[in-house]
Order: structure tokens, then sequence, then C-alpha cells
């Protein structure tokens, strides 16, 4: 039978909204090279403009305050590149994945099917990537593929040392401790750990394996940041979660290991930026701001 959504506690929600937020981080002033992943060919480039929201959906319920939603930028059939994926993130046993025809449907309000996956994760960090729905399970360091197709994990990996369930989120709390990201070269985790004190660290993972293949250390502080998201192997931060006009305020090159400060203008219009992620198939960013379901164009130099 239909399984039962469980009884969403009101609770956790201003108990994680954190009061405030600090967006003093050093930067390193180095000499950068302009080498790019994937060349020429790839269409890869550095971000230089975030255009106006636009908006899919809107969430009914208080569990939908915030949440994620996203499209597979390699899907794998049955799936395709307008499988639209939902999950509402408020509360302690979140396990519904909703999965769309289009994304004109998250309008609608009704998906196509509900998957219930086998643990309840842990707020808006997860990613879809090829086939796999990619999360953090609840108060766990780990990370997990589900397959959309078999219904089932293939596979699961603690992030060495990472801080989880509130230790290093990024400024407004809600558990958002490990972050994934897709871009053109792969799947990422983003997170911080005492080693790095709480400076942003971002790792490439095996989409297939979850193995770490590649560890960078930033001196972004994560908590001084609203969010983050991936483009071209370069990490960007968003500067507020709440002020109406925030900016993408750095930039992190994975490929010089050095950071730079930015301002590209970023709007926050309904004022409650729980998630961001880019899709480098659509060449969008794909976020949630207080119950709203937005996408925001992208241009690359």
């Amino acid at each position: 039978g239909p399984a039962t959504a469980p009884r969403w506690d009101p609770q956790p929600l201003a108990y994680q909204e954190l009061q405030s937020e600090r967006t003093e981080v050093p930067v390193s002033r180095l000499l950068e090279e302009p080498g790019r992943p994937g060349g020429e060919d790839s269409g890869c480039g550095e971000l230089v403009w975030v255009g106006e929201p636009t908006v899919f959906g809107r969430a009914e319920a208080i569990a939908g305050k915030y949440g994620v939603w996203m499209k597979d930028p390699e899907p794998v059939p049955p799936f395709t590149r307008e499988t639209t994926w939902r999950v509402d993130a408020v509360g302690t046993e979140v396990r519904q994945l909703f999965q769309y025809e289009a994304a004109e449907q998250l309008a609608r309000g009704y998906p196509d099917k509900v998957h219930i996956l086998p643990r309840p994760l842990e707020s808006t960090g997860a990613v879809i990537y090829r086939g796999g729905f990619f999360f953090q399970p609840r108060r766990s360091r780990a990370v997990v593929r589900y397959d959309l197709r078999e219904e089932a994990v293939t596979a699961e990996r603690e992030i060495p040392g990472a801080g989880y369930h509130g230790q290093y989120p990024y400024a407004w709390g809600g558990y958002t401790d490990i972050d994934l990201a897709v871009d053109e070269t792969g799947l990422w985790v983003i997170y911080s750990t005492e080693k790095a004190r709480g400076a942003i660290v971002l790792s490439k993972l095996n989409p297939k394996t979850l193995d770490i293949q590649q560890t960078w250390e930033t001196n972004i502080r994560k908590r001084g940041v609203a969010n983050s998201f991936v483009i071209c192997g370069t990490l960007y931060t968003v500067s507020s979660y709440s002020a109406p006009n925030a900016t993408i305020n750095f930039a992190y090159d994975t490929a010089t290991g050095a950071s730079r400060a930015l301002s590209i203008p970023f709007q926050n219009r309904f004022r409650y930026l729980s998630m961001v992620d880019y899709n480098p198939t659509e060449r969008q960013l794909f976020a949630w701001d207080s119950f709203n379901m937005v996408t925001y164009p992208v241009r690359l130099s």
C-alpha cells in the first residue's frame, strides 16, 4: 500500500536556522594560470553572470520550506534529461523522493512516482547523476548512491573526518555539513573537517564506488557562506541565504589551488536559500528558495 508520510515535527526548524551570518573570509592572493579542465570543446569557462530566477514550483506544506530539486545532467534510460526530482527536506524522517516527467509538472503538484528511500536523508545536499541519487544519510558522515532504476543502494562511503549534523554547516544551519555537487567533470562533495578548521574541503568522487579520487583544502570558511556549487572544476560560494541582493563572493579553482574574491550579483527573491546546484547540461543553477523551486541562467566566459 502507499507509504504514510511521517508526521512533521516543526521543532527543528527554528533550532536549525542560524541567527548570525558572517562573511569575512581571507582570500589568498595567488597568481592564477588560465588552465581549464576539459579543454576548448567542453565549453568550460569562468562564471561571469547569474540571471534572474524563474519559479517552476512551490511546496505547499511546511515540509517544503527547504528542499532539493534537480534533473540528471547525464540520465540513464528510462529517465530523460526532462525527468525532474524533488525532496521536501524539513523533518527528521525525510525519505520521499518525488519523480516527475518534467519540471512543468512541479506546478501541478502530482508526481509520477514516489521513491521511498531505505534511509532518511540529512538536509539539502543531495544530487542526481548518471541514474543515481547521491545523498547523505541522517546523522552520518557517509554518502550513499541509490540507484533510481534498481531502487536500491549500490554504494556507500564515509567521507573521512567530515563534520556532520551541525559541525560545519553553511551559514543558514540546517545540518548542511555535507553538500554534493555535479559539474562538467563529474561528482564532488563539499564539506569541512577538524583538520581544515571549518574551511571548505572539496573532494572528487568516483560516481560508481564513491571512492575519493582527489581532495583540495580551500581557505573559505564554510559557515561564512550561504551555499556553494561547482562549475568546470571551480567551486563558487554564495554570500548570503537571506539578503535579496546577495553575490557569488568567492571562487576556488581546483586546477590552480587558488581562490579569489568575486562580486557577481545573485538574487534571493524569496529570502531563504537552502540549496543551490549547477546542472552542466542545462547550464543553469537549480535552487530552493523558501518553498520555491527556481532556476537561474548563467554565463561563462
